[in-house]
This record gives C-alpha cells, sequence and structure tokens, in this order.
C-alpha cells in the first residue's frame, strides 16, 4: 500500500501537474483531444525515475526524471484533486516516452468496496486495462503530428512492486538520503 497525491481526475480536460520547483499545482497543458483520464491520475510523492527505474525497462536511455506516475480506480466519482489517496498496486503500463522510462502504476483504492479486494492487474475486467493502456497511449497526441510515445504492454504486480522499489531508490539516491523519510 501507499500514497498517491491526485493531481487530475476523470473530469478534467486540463492536466494539472505539481511544479517541482515550487510545489504548487500548475497547469501542464490543455487536453487536445477529447480524451479524458479514465481514473484519478497524480504521483507517487518521494518517488523518481532514475537509472534504477531506467534499468527495469528495455530500450530506454533513462527515466523520465519525474514522480512514479500513478493511476487509481475508485468506484465512486472523487471531483476534486489535490488529495492524498492509499492505494494499493496491482500493475502497471510499460511506457517508453522519446527513450525515456514513463511508467504508469495502476492501483486500487485501498477501501474501495468495488475494487478494494483486488490484487492483480488480471483480476481487473479486460474493458477497464484496455481503456487505461489507451489513454496513455494517446494523451500526449497533438493533432497532425507523430508521438514518441511507445506502450510496451502491461505487467502485473510483482513487476509494479519492483518499479516502485526503484523509484524509492532512485529518489533517495537523487537528494542524498540514506533511508526512507518517515
Amino acid at each position: 500500500m501507499l500514497n498517491a497525491f491526485i493531481e487530475i481526475t476523470p473530469f478534467d480536460l486540463v492536466k494539472y501537474e505539481v511544479d517541482k520547483d515550487t510545489g504548487y499545482m500548475r497547469v501542464d497543458r490543455s487536453t487536445r483531444t477529447s480524451s479524458l483520464p479514465p481514473a484519478l491520475y497524480g504521483f507517487v510523492p518521494r518517488t523518481y525515475a532514475g537509472r534504477r527505474v531506467a534499468a527495469l525497462m528495455p530500450g530506454v536511455e533513462r527515466g523520465d526524471h519525474d514522480p512514479l506516475d500513478i493511476i487509481v480506480l475508485c468506484e465512486r466519482p472523487v471531483t476534486r484533486a489535490e488529495v492524498i489517496i492509499r492505494a494499493n498496486v496491482v500493475g502497471g503500463i510499460s511506457m517508453n516516452d522519446h527513450g525515456e522510462a514513463d511508467d504508469k502504476i495502476i492501483g486500487v483504492f485501498k477501501d474501495d468496496p468495488v475494487f478494494g479486494q483486488t490484487q492483480e492487474l488480471d483480476d481487473l475486467p479486460e474493458i477497464l486495462v484496455t481503456r487505461l493502456v489507451h489513454y496513455f497511449a494517446t494523451y500526449k497526441l497533438k493533432p497532425g503530428e507523430t508521438d514518441g510515445v511507445v506502450i510496451n504492454g502491461t505487467y502485473g504486480r510483482r513487476h509494479a512492486e519492483d518499479v516502485v522499489t526503484a523509484s524509492l531508490g532512485d529518489y533517495r539516491e537523487r537528494w542524498g538520503l540514506s533511508d526512507p523519510p518517515d
């Protein structure tokens, strides 16, 4: 189980992101298509995609130097962003963004009456996983341009946990911490 900081909800047509320099929310970009995030989308605090994360994804040059992305499934509509939600990791999406590892961890709200008992990606409805993959394959598309995003497939809980562990290690290394902060 981990904390997920939610930046955008399935009702946002604008991509918001926490600004690394100030810690405030900023508008990253407006959506170019009609695609909405299929679930709560944000990042795992105190993570970083560096060399350890990159080592887990063949064909990339490095991690994307961002916190680890997470999409969290929840049966009830959560319409507010800038919240922390406790999530259980069930899998992930392997995304190569212009040669950088940009994994998307898939989690479920731990207390959710529908998804809360899910343990593995394979326990989710196939159409739901297909929607998640489609969203990440297309959410950066700009009309008339080609995209450098490649989805290499999905993976289960064990590999997702390895990616989370690697990103925690990359965070500690990046900021010179010997142990994870409390």
